[in-house]
């Protein structure tokens, strides 16, 4: 009966979350809530808020989720069922890894393995096992303990070989700048998400990788057709996996760069500076509340046993020292990171304007008819403040303020427009009146200098 309970509802909630239907999600949950309390069963009660812990953290709100697992924590440890302590513990892991903590991560993947080891074998357990093999792989990478991560990740695949495990070893030789090797897996990944039933969130991180093989082999078509595709599963799945999305904005900016297209290298660094942002925020949120959690557990100890106070505050101090000191390292290296992206994308924006003036320079210099409208999409501020001094000038007017804000010369501007030089005198001259230009201002400074 309970293991029934267990099965049913791991695998729904599974494909609801995966689908992104959120609300579905939690009504789902709450109904199970509800069963497990009539059957008396905390540990469903426990997987029920296991499994609200783990759309948070997915979704990076990591604050709820340390909620949920203190809740799930409780149900869980009194069951009799290690699955359930191995499935806390996995999921625990994962949170300790959003929060790049991994040697938390490790520690709590290691103590999912050992109980899931005690456990009996049934389906969810056979599920779980090549996960824990997937996920110690993925930490001990970050460590930069690359054999053994190898190891684990091989071992995953030959327990499900499906189209997520093939795709994590491909992950794993393009992390290590093997691209021949990973390409073997990419194909199996490829054949077995159209030979078997793959996840949305699955098959994102599957064209993610993709898209990041492709770009590694100067495939820029491939690696932007599956990046795209990528993006449409994170819209298909309302953007529940926003953690997963930001490394897809980071592909995509490295592949318009590549292509030398500066305007849209610019908008995907720019949204994966926000999403990384966010989850920064998230991060330290979270590590405040873990210190202040942390306190007042010990101060509820203290008020227990009244002769421990020196205990405490001493404790006490040592904690806000050490987190105190972590804090301080993440945030110069968060500052360092947000430096050489500000950079880039500052790198990026220059180029972007260079060649959009570059392209209303050709246009004036052709004498091309989209010259202003041009001009007014780089301009837009310029051409408002000559509009508010006098609202009466023509368009004809406008182009010719424009040519000058672009510092053409007097026989450049007769060049391009093909006018004598003695004609162009003249029209500085009346736009000098009609925007009441000062005879001692100098007209190309005017210009510079209007709508900065």
């Amino acid at each position: 009966m309970r293991e029934n309970f267990d099965i049913s509802l791991l695998t729904e909630s599974s494909e609801l979350q995966l689908s992104g239907q959120y609300e579905a999600f939690v009504r789902l949950n709450k109904e199970y809530l509800r069963k497990a309390a009539k059957m008396r069963y905390t540990g469903g009660k426990g997987l029920c808020y296991l499994n609200m812990a783990g759309v948070n953290v997915s979704a990076g709100n990591y604050e709820k989720a340390r909620y949920f697992f203190n809740k799930a924590e409780k149900g869980l440890f009194n069951s009799e069922n290690t699955y359930h302590k191995a499935v806390f513990y996995d999921d625990y892991s994962l949170y300790y890894s959003h929060l790049k903590l991994n040697d938390r991560a490790i520690e709590c993947n290691n103590k999912a393995f050992y109980y899931l080891k005690q456990a009996k074998k049934t389906k969810l357990t056979q599920k779980l096992l090549p996960r824990l093999y997937v996920n110690k792989g993925i930490y001990y990478a970050w460590k930069g303990w690359f054999g053994t991560s190898l190891k684990c990740f091989r071992k995953a695949n030959m327990l499900e070989n499906s189209a997520y495990t093939n795709c994590m070893v491909a992950q794993y030789y393009l992390f290590t700048h093997k691209p021949d090797s990973a390409g073997i897996y990419i194909a199996r990944a490829d054949e077995k998400m159209i030979s078997q039933k793959t996840t949305d969130v699955e098959s994102l991180w599957v064209y993610y990788t993709m898209g990041y093989y492709y770009n590694e082999i100067d495939n820029s078509e491939q690696a932007e057709k599956a990046l795209k595709k990528a993006l449409e599963i994170n819209i298909k799945t309302r953007r529940t996996y926003s953690s997963h999305i930001k490394e897809v904005y980071k592909a995509l900016a490295e592949l318009y760069k590549k292509k030398n297209d500066g305007g849209k290298a610019y908008f995907y660094l720019k949204k994966y500076m926000e999403e990384e942002g966010r989850f920064d925020s998230e991060r330290f949120v979270v590590m405040n509340k873990a210190t202040e959690d942390f306190i007042s557990e010990m101060k509820q100890e203290s008020d227990w046993h009244k002769n421990d106070l020196p205990l405490f505050i001493a404790l006490s101090i040592t904690v806000l020292t050490v987190s105190g000191v972590y804090v301080r390292k993440i945030i110069n290296r968060l500052q360092k990171k947000k430096n050489t992206l500000k950079e880039q994308t500052d790198t990026l924006k220059n180029h972007v304007q260079t060649k959009q003036r570059q392209e209303v320079i050709e246009l004036a210099k052709r004498n091309d008819s989209s010259f202003l409208l041009k001009f007014k999409e780089f301009y837009p501020e310029f051409i408002k403040s000559l509009l508010e001094i006098n609202p009466d000038l023509e368009n004809s007017e406008l182009a010719f303020c424009a040519m000058l804000k672009l510092r053409f010369s007097s026989k450049e501007i007769a060049d391009y427009t093909f006018v004598q030089h003695k004609s162009v005198q003249q029209k500085k001259y009346r736009i000098r009146k009609r925007l009441n230009i000062p005879g001692e201002t100098d007209i190309y400074d005017f210009f510079e200098n209007l709508a900065e």
